[in-house]
């Protein structure tokens, strides 16, 4: 594994929001849904989430998540991908999302 060092770590902008939307997005390429999450004072930013296999679209409204809030953006389809969306991947091709244990406010930022 290769080792960063702490200022490289600062560059990473890593965000709590909430998803506020959530559509099907069938012309991905990897199964996905396009989300909208609320992050406060940045405003609201889409993403597309490889997370149909443990979540339901309905089970995502409201939950708080991580996201890297400062990659350029990357087009996906026909959908502009803004955020990155973190979670844990598992053996099975599942992913985890990664969500703040408390209630916080959205915007805040990871250390």
């Amino acid at each position: 594994m290769m080792q960063i060092s702490y200022e490289d770590f600062e560059k990473v902008e890593i965000r709590v929001g909430k998803i506020i939307k959530v559509e099907d997005f069938p012309r991905a390429k990897k199964t996905a849904y396009k989300v909208w999450i609320d992050f406060g004072d940045l405003g609201v930013k889409k993403s597309s989430a490889q997370i149909t296999k443990l979540y339901q679209t309905e089970d995502l409204l409201d939950k708080l998540i991580l996201a890297v809030t400062n990659f350029p953006s990357r087009q996906i389809a026909n959908f502009m991908s803004e955020v990155l969306v973190l979670g844990v991947l598992l053996d099975d091709g599942g992913v985890v999302l990664i969500q703040p244990d408390r209630d916080v406010a959205v915007g805040q930022r990871v250390l």
